[in-house]
């Protein structure tokens, strides 16, 4: 009698099936339980850490080291303008270049005041 030379190469997609849908299952639960606790622990990094806030959002336009490209340069900012004129910037725009909204809240705060202090 011969063995099925297929049979070993099924049993190891059947394991990582398995496995791939208890990963998506632990996966989901561990989701759940920061949604659960209101996901304040994210927000409080972001917040805390206006550099990254800027480099997601704007440093595209205004570039990484604040010297400007498409956008004006920040490294000076603070000098020009204080951290509510700035916040206002970021909240509402400014001509057709700076669109509205792009980072708010907390993170916009955050980012107003760390830019206020660039001088």
């Amino acid at each position: 009698m011969k063995k099925n030379p297929l049979i070993p190469f099924a049993w190891t997609a059947v394991i990582g099936f398995i496995l791939i849908i208890g990963v998506s299952f632990w996966a989901m639960q561990q989701g759940g339980e920061e949604e659960a606790s209101g996901g304040k622990e994210g927000q409080k990094a972001e917040a805390a850490a206006p550099e990254e806030i800027y480099s997601q959002n704007c440093a595209s336009c205004h570039g990484g080291d604040l010297g400007g490209q498409v956008g004006p340069a920040l490294n000076a900012v603070g000098s020009k303008l204080s951290k509510d004129e700035i916040l206002d910037i970021i909240n509402n725009g400014k001509g057709s270049g700076m669109p509205a909204g792009l980072i708010q809240g907390e993170q916009a705060e955050a980012v107003a005041q760390w830019l206020s202090e660039k001088k």
